[in-house]
């Protein structure tokens, strides 16, 4: 892989991570305003959560014409956010930014009364690019491009987990507008938090009262039985697997599991990162044959915190759908939504079924 770093007109950095050594000389020549990133986090404190405040972001680029996006490769008249007219994959650094750098320091409290803490989101956001090609989806990529993406992946959390102030990095995927998402270029984002996010400190929890009880990690143990009953695995590599979570929560949801416990992607191996990709393709092309449509989902990496219990952590991916019937979204509704209750319309040995089926059809 080659790698080259660069700026656009603005500041901000843009890598490329290449395949093949490519010269990249282009210039941004776009006349660009400052990043102006106005983030700041507050502690709920019912809950002990941070959430984030972003209002900047109302004004993010939404659903432009496919001529005019953004994320394509610049073309003459049509300048992009990749001054190059090609590229492999490329990551730079978000223009409209949930957590910034740039967040100026300071603590306070909402209205001075010191109940709610607020802090400065400080950070960084980046947008990954998986391929030139607008009208690709990550289950078109070649397993070649795909290790490229987890190079991309794993240098961008070594680098990320030194910027002062960052707790946790978080790659993910979002695709189809049914999740969210205004841009169609395929591409994902990482999120660097200022602090640890409430999943993984449940996860954390989780994982020292197994291991006291126990004396083994609880994913380890998961994916052991589900290696041993079959009765919801879907993938099955030399280092990774892929497996319906015993007590899944949505229509559509995967965990990809490396065999070996390791905190985050950078700590892989070259054969981990290939099986890897031979594992992952399968899990998306089975899921996109379920419907016979392009699933929208949200695969997000499960890595551990920068600085602390970083050997009670077990990376994985796990991807997830709101649709469960090809025009049938679930709508996280009272029990979801106001007590995190779960309620699941089909049985994790039904919807791994269902995905093996659609792998062979």
């Amino acid at each position: 892989m080659n790698r080259i770093a660069r700026n656009l007109a603005d500041g901000r950095e843009i890598i490329y991570f290449d395949e093949r050594p490519v010269p990249r000389d282009a210039v941004d020549g776009r006349d660009l305003p400052p990043v102006v990133a106005a983030s700041e986090i507050r502690l709920d404190p019912l809950t002990r959560e941070w959430v984030a405040m972003a209002a900047h972001r109302q004004s993010r680029t939404y659903k432009p014409p496919a001529d005019l996006c953004p994320l394509c490769p610049t073309k003459p008249g049509h300048p992009s956010e990749i001054p190059e007219a090609d590229y492999d994959v490329a990551v730079f650094e978000n223009r409209f930014p949930s957590f910034s750098a740039g967040v100026p320091e300071g603590q306070t409290t909402v209205d001075g009364l010191g109940v709610v803490p607020v802090a400065p989101g400080r950070g960084r956001c980046e947008v990954v690019c998986f391929t030139s090609d607008h009208d690709r989806s990550f289950a078109e990529l070649s397993p070649r491009r795909v290790r490229t993406v987890v190079d991309a992946w794993a240098d961008r959390t070594e680098y990320l987990s030194t910027v002062d102030g960052v707790r946790q990095v978080f790659p993910f995927e979002n695709r189809g507008e049914e999740i969210g998402v205004t841009l169609h270029h395929p591409h994902g984002q990482i999120y660097a938090y200022p602090f640890v996010t409430p999943r993984t400190e449940r996860m954390i929890e989780v994982a020292r009262a197994h291991l006291a009880e126990y004396g083994s990690h609880p994913l380890g143990d998961v994916l052991a039985a589900e290696r041993r009953s079959g009765a919801r695995l879907l993938a099955r590599g030399e280092h990774w697997t892929a497996f319906v979570p015993p007590a899944a929560r949505w229509p559509v949801q995967v965990r990809v599991v490396p065999h070996r416990q390791v905190p985050d992607i950078a700590a892989l191996t070259a054969a981990e990162r290939d099986d890897f990709a031979e594992v992952y393709l399968r899990v998306l092309r089975s899921c996109d044959a379920l419907y016979g449509r392009p699933l929208p989902y949200v695969a997000a990496w499960h890595q551990a915190p920068v600085h602390r219990d970083r050997e009670l952590c077990w990376l994985h991916l796990e991807l997830f759908s709101v649709l469960r019937a090809p025009d049938k979204l679930k709508y996280l509704a009272g029990s979801e939504s106001g007590m995190a209750v779960w309620v699941n319309d089909a049985t994790p040995e039904q919807i791994a079924a269902k995905l093996r089926s659609a792998w062979s059809a």
